[in-house]
């Protein structure tokens, strides 16, 4: 994380997908009630669960960074998505997958780390419902979907200031919370 470019990158890209995640998750609750790619629906379900944990990688109260994990999160898990499924390497999810590259490159060693915590994620529970049950249960899904339609509709970007310091702050709560 030391090149003047990256850097530079990182401050330009990362504040835009903070602008963009309520309509990415917007977009991939859609998918999440869709027919076919059960491991891109899995996937895209995880992440957007994910978004719901009360206790996540950093939270969301921090200033600048506190969605930033949100928007890394979704972004690892439709590049995985991806890889199991290369036929899903279309529209958001094949958008967001391009962007993990980034994370990839702004994490370095940690990276695997936060792979390995989103594959996790399709046994993890948020809000009493775990990936299984919201794929599952109509009814579970439906209420899932229109939560994630809410959320995403009511989400208010965060600030995040192009300011090296902060992206030391974010590396530093991943590597941590990671470790």
């Amino acid at each position: 994380m030391t090149d003047t470019a990256a850097l530079t990158r990182y401050l330009d890209v990362f504040p835009g997908w903070l602008r963009t995640l309520g309509e990415d998750a917007g977009a991939l609750g859609s998918m999440v009630s869709s027919e076919g790619q059960e491991t891109v629906r899995r996937y895209a379900t995880a992440g957007l669960n994910y978004i719901f944990k009360s206790l996540d990688l950093i939270p969301d109260g921090i200033d600048d960074i506190g969605f930033c994990d949100d928007a890394f999160v979704i972004r690892v898990a439709a590049a995985l998505a991806c890889e199991e499924e290369p036929g899903a390497k279309e529209g958001v999810v094949g958008r967001l997958a391009d962007d993990a590259k980034l994370i990839e490159d702004f994490m370095g060693e940690d990276y695997p780390r936060l792979v390995t915590y989103v594959q996790t994620l399709r046994k993890r529970e948020a809000r009493g419902r775990t990936v299984e049950d919201i794929m599952t249960d109509e009814a579970v899904r439906n209420t899932f979907v229109h939560e994630v339609s809410a959320w995403a509709q009511e989400y208010q970007v965060p600030t995040f200031t192009r300011d090296v310091k902060t992206l030391i702050k974010l590396k530093a709560f991943l590597s941590a919370k990671l470790a």
